[in-house]
């Protein structure tokens, strides 16, 4: 099984012994029972294949970690309860009250509240670098006490392509991993592990579940990153646990770091995902690379239009000709960079208003990555808490309005922009 196509629809697939039904079932217990004394006591130290328990490990949620790790290229996937409980697992997992982590500039604006926010407050700090920082002015912010480099693959709203290369080649000299959000992008049109990455994360919310009907995030590791060659610096990975049991690396090997998480941070934090999430999440999966290129269709041809309409003054998406993206557009995500297009009005904030106020098909909500096209103003809803510096800081402003286009026929997504556009 190569094909992408084929591996979403049966990677990591399970037969129910019990029934032999072919879609994996909803495993809706919290259990599971011991062969005996020993049985018991050996799962609990993680010394069985057997399940312990469904906070860390439940049959439908591993079918679906297995098939999104299967699709980026990754040894190990585990699911958790949201995208947002994904980062603050990963950065839980390497960082420590008094540690630093370095992050690109331009990220969801959940993500910087994060890092602002309880992070900080936990004793966490970052510093933001501007995605066309050269690799210099990076190894320049590099701390001792850093222990990784987060960024996302196509940044939530503004758009464009990170570099990834870029920061692959300052975090192995910083020897530091790199965690890349790979949301907006999917394995389908971008594989970070390919340039360099080395943990990748997914709101499997948006359009690997894409439906709308579900919140989930996933957590996947490469096997990339070198744990004992800095053990130093991660020796939660290298180090024996507790009453005599081998390291991480030991007992998992190239798969140390989600062996890691599913037997500390997870089981320790609970952010457990419910497995009938995980069920609709594997309905979503089976479609995505169809979905992703009827999501880039429509998209091209929607930005196409936006660009030529009067009332609107800017449209980013990285694919346009003249994006000061377009380069690594085609060598990240040559088969398109994403569905997000954000348009600037020429008429300001009252604009935004008319114009997401007159949508008629399009849904005015707070989400990307549904089948059904969506639109919202950032800068007075994701945005709203920051002052007009901190917008701009971000390339947010009043006029700024986000369109996730859906797989609705083109022609009708086209119409409604253009009648809402025309009533300005």
């Amino acid at each position: 099984m190569t094909g992408f196509t084929t591996r979403q629809v049966h990677a990591g697939a399970i037969i129910d012994a019990e029934t032999k039904s072919r879609v994996t079932p909803i495993y809706q217990t919290s259990g599971y029972v011991f062969d005996s004394f020993d049985d018991g006591k050996a799962r609990f130290a993680g010394m069985s294949k057997q399940r312990a328990y469904s906070r860390t490990d439940n049959p439908t949620n591993t079918v679906a970690a297995q098939r999104i790790a299967n699709l980026e290229g990754g040894v190990d996937g585990i699911l958790v309860g949201s995208g947002q409980a994904a980062i603050a697992t990963v950065i839980f997992s390497l960082a420590n009250a008094g540690d630093h982590v370095l992050t690109t500039k331009l990220l969801y604006e959940g993500t910087r509240e994060m890092f602002r926010g309880s992070l900080q407050r936990q004793g966490v700090s970052s510093t933001a670098i501007d995605e066309h920082a050269q690799e210099d002015a990076w190894l320049a912010a590099v701390r001792p006490e850093t222990k990784a480099i987060y960024t996302e693959s196509i940044p939530n709203p503004v758009g464009g392509v990170t570099d990834l290369g870029l920061l692959s080649r300052v975090a192995k000299r910083a020897g530091l991993p790199l965690i890349v959000d790979n949301t907006v992008a999917t394995p389908y049109l971008c594989r970070p592990f390919e340039h360099g990455a080395d943990i990748i994360i997914h709101s499997t919310s948006k359009w690997l579940g894409g439906h709308g009907s579900v919140i989930g995030g996933a957590i996947i590791d490469g096997g990339t990153f070198d744990w004992e060659a800095h053990a130093d610096r991660f020796p939660q990975f290298t180090a024996a646990g507790a009453h005599g049991r081998p390291s991480a690396k030991e007992r998992y090997g190239a798969a140390a770091y989600t062996g890691y998480l599913r037997w500390s941070i997870v089981i320790e934090y609970g952010p457990t995902l419910p497995p009938t999430s995980a069920f609709l999440l594997l309905h979503g999966i089976e479609t995505l690379s169809l979905r992703m290129q009827r999501h880039i269709e429509n998209t091209h041809r929607v930005a196409k239009v936006l660009v030529a309409h009067p009332a609107v003054a800017r449209v980013h998406h990285a694919d346009l000709p003249g994006s000061p993206y377009r380069e690594l557009a085609k060598k990240y995500t040559p088969l398109g960079a994403g569905s997000v297009v954000t348009i600037e009005l020429a008429g300001g904030r009252d604009a935004a208003r008319t114009f997401l106020d007159s949508l008629e098909l399009t849904s005015q909500m707070t989400h990307i990555g549904d089948v059904r096209t969506l639109a919202i103003h950032t800068g007075s809803t994701i945005h709203g808490k920051l002052t007009t510096e901190e917008k701009a800081e971000v390339d947010i402003n009043d006029s700024l309005v986000r369109i996730s286009v859906g797989i609705e026929d083109a022609d009708d997504i086209i119409a409604d922009l253009v009648q809402a556009l025309d009533t300005l």
